[in-house]
């Protein structure tokens, strides 16, 4: 054993005591600012230079907000705002335009005089931005002139400098992502849209459009939208609901106010089954609710439970109405405005405010008991639907029991098909759910039987998103995979939540045919995990396995590819100076086409395969697209699928 003296370890004086200064903290540990340094990280920059542009629109400052994202990846915000101070900051010795830039918990949101609500609590936005990008420009149209600031990783290249007049008021923030801390590089066009979209339904009558310079059309010019509501929550539920049958003409409306929290609400009942109730504080998504969406459960379920006795039309049931079954074919957005909110953590995922529980509770009853009594058709229908789903809960739950009682987490509960892995630390595990028997064969002798697991799926699952919940749990290849992943329904007194906490693998794999079919059934898959295993999402757990399009040949030489332009690349440097014919070319429409060698090498193989991780960044988004695809409404689908056929690869 080493002499604790000389050990250097134990060497711990002043002179170990780091002092990060500026924003150095922030590239040193840039996760803990913006929640990861990957593709989420990356767009959170933008969400923060929009986020303030939206806070001047709140004030009252702002009505036009456009987003470019540049030929470079760059990015470039604009708004027609007050314009960040320039003057000069007593306490910092330096402009206030530069204090807000490279200081961090500097701002206006501190000042309620200033900013009432805003996204920006923390005071910490665009200097983090500032902080991870190569270069940053501030320009500011303000008093009569024109302001300028550049910096480089958080350090500004000379002071704050006037460089002319202008008429127009209002802040431009030009960006480049500093590609050394982040580990992607690229920004998707329809994750910004889709945040854009959303900012406008929050925040009606605010012009908000995206301008993407990487994208041109045939006349040269880059591609344009423009989002501007005027319905608000009205619409923004409409959309959201666009490919689900309606039960009642229109959605309710509110807005008011409660204890100094102005509260809207819009909400509308379906003929499905989900639940989907999309919650934002001051246009922040919440996707783990909070105090807002509580007080909205509780208003929902007390009122119309009122109703529905005071109607008698529960009379002749005997069965007991639970809180769930007046959610069921219900979609909602709840959108409150707090000035103190408290969010767990800076990534804000849940509101922690009391005092909003009971504002919400009370704007939503009061507009639930006017609807109801103006509307006793529609009232009638929705109560009708309620008995239904508690019904449906009860089927459901005695369902559940019978995958809980198969689902032993031994060897002899598992399913039959599931040829499991040796390794027993989830955190070491894989799954594959493969499409089909012929190509669970192929990978179930192609795999490494120490940490990789093949579930085979017979055919196409059922369709989740047009399915009562107990014939979900009914259903053979649901129930294996249940069984197979160990995980159990109920948790914290909620009897639909999942519980992953003895889930048997951390890396669970979907893996299809590269055709329609296999599209088709991946489709299916992922709507199940969305709509009832959604932990396994958020929890990173979830992947694509993605099998080789083409396989290029030429004497012994041969060469995988997954993407067109890779086989046309391919095929050019095998035929060297020779004829392109010359060159073989197999296309792979099904995993059963490949023996289990080929299997492993190009698709199963951690050193050569690729996975794509799935994730969900917009909830509403995500639910929007999953109802549009596997729902019953065609035009929706059709439109999306003509707008997004250059993407997608379809076999003749």
């Amino acid at each position: 054993m080493a002499d604790q003296n000389t050990d250097s370890r134990a060497d711990y004086s002043a002179s170990n005591i780091q002092v990060l200064e500026g924003l150095e903290a922030v590239r040193k540990r840039p996760a803990m600012y913006i929640g990861d340094i990957g593709i989420k990280g990356l767009h959170h920059l933008i969400w923060e230079v929009i986020d303030n542009s939206i806070d001047e629109a709140m004030a009252g400052h702002c009505d036009t907000i456009h987003t470019t994202i540049n030929e470079d990846n760059s990015i470039t915000v604009r708004d027609n705002g007050r314009g960040i101070p320039t003057g000069w900051h007593e306490k910092e010795k330096k402009s206030a335009l530069e204090v807000v830039m490279t200081v961090l918990h500097a701002g206006g949101k501190f000042d309620k005089d200033t900013y009432k609500v805003s996204g920006g609590l923390h005071g910490v936005g665009v200097s983090c931005v500032n902080a991870l990008s190569i270069m940053l420009r501030a320009e500011v149209h303000r008093d009569g002139k024109i302001f300028e600031q550049e910096y480089s990783i958080g350090k500004p290249l000379y002071p704050v400098r006037e460089i002319g007049t202008t008429e127009d008021r209002g802040t431009i923030i030009h960006f480049k992502p500093d590609t050394s801390i982040f580990t992607v590089s690229e920004y998707k066009y329809e994750t910004v849209a889709n945040r854009i979209r959303e900012l406008s339904f929050l925040n009606k009558g605010i012009k908000l459009t995206l301008t993407d310079k990487r994208n041109l059309d045939e006349d040269g010019k880059p591609s344009y939208e423009e989002f501007l509501s005027e319905g608000g929550l009205i619409e923004f539920v409409e959309y959201l609901d666009q490919s689900r049958e309606r039960l009642i003409p229109a959605p309710m409306w509110m807005e008011g106010e409660r204890d100094g929290v102005p509260v809207e609400v819009s909400m509308i009942y379906n003929s499905g089954y989900a639940e989907n109730v999309s919650s934002f504080v001051n246009n922040i998504n919440t996707p783990e609710g909070g105090t807002h969406v509580s007080g909205f459960r509780m208003a929902l379920t007390r009122t119309l439970k009122a109703y529905a006795d005071k109607s008698g039309l529960l009379a002749k049931e005997k069965i007991e109405i639970a809180g769930d079954d007046f959610r069921e074919g219900l979609t909602a957005v709840i959108s409150v405005k707090v000035q103190e909110p408290q969010f767990e953590g800076q990534t804000k995922s849940k509101l922690g405010n009391s005092e909003v529980t009971s504002a919400v509770s009370g704007c939503v009853q009061e507009m639930l008991e006017n609807y109801l009594e103006e509307n006793p058709r529609d009232a009638k229908t929705i109560v009708e639907k309620v008995i239904l789903a508690a019904r449906a809960r009860i089927a459901a739950k005695k369902a559940r029991e019978m995958v809980q009682r198969k689902n032993i987490l031994v060897g002899s509960g598992l399913p039959g098909k599931l040829a499991d892995c040796a390794e027993s630390d989830p955190a070491l595990c894989e799954v594959y759910l493969v499409e089909g028997d012929s190509a669970g064969g192929s990978a179930k002798q192609g795999r490494d039987r120490n940490f990789q697991a093949i579930l085979p799926l017979r055919g196409k699952i059922l369709n989740v998103e047009k399915a009562q919940e107990y014939r979900i749990y009914e259903n053979d290849e649901i129930k294996n995979i249940f069984t197979a992943l160990g995980v159990q329904m109920g948790k914290d007194g909620d009897e639909r939540a999942l519980n992953i906490d003895k889930l048997r693998y951390h890396r669970i794999i979907i893996m299809t045919d590269a055709d329609i079919d296999g599209s088709h059934i991946r489709t299916l898959i992922l709507t199940f995990f969305y709509r009832f295993m959604k932990p396994i999402i958020d929890n990173g757990y979830l992947y694509i396995a993605q099998p080789p399009l083409y396989l290029i040949k030429k004497g012994k030489e041969e060469e995988y590819c997954w993407t067109e332009e890779q086989r046309q690349v391919a095929i050019k440097r095998l035929a060297g100076a020779g004829k392109e014919e010359n060159v073989g070319q197999q296309r792979y429409k099904g995993l059963g086409e490949m023996n289990p060698e080929q299997l492993w090498t190009t698709t199963m193989n951690p050193e050569n395969r690729v996975l794509k991780q799935v994730t969900v960044e917009s909830a509403a988004e995500a639910d929007h697209l999953f109802s549009m695809l596997m729902g019953d409404e065609v035009p929706p689908r059709r439109d999306f699928i003509e707008r997004n056929a250059k993407y997608a690869n379809v076999d003749a």
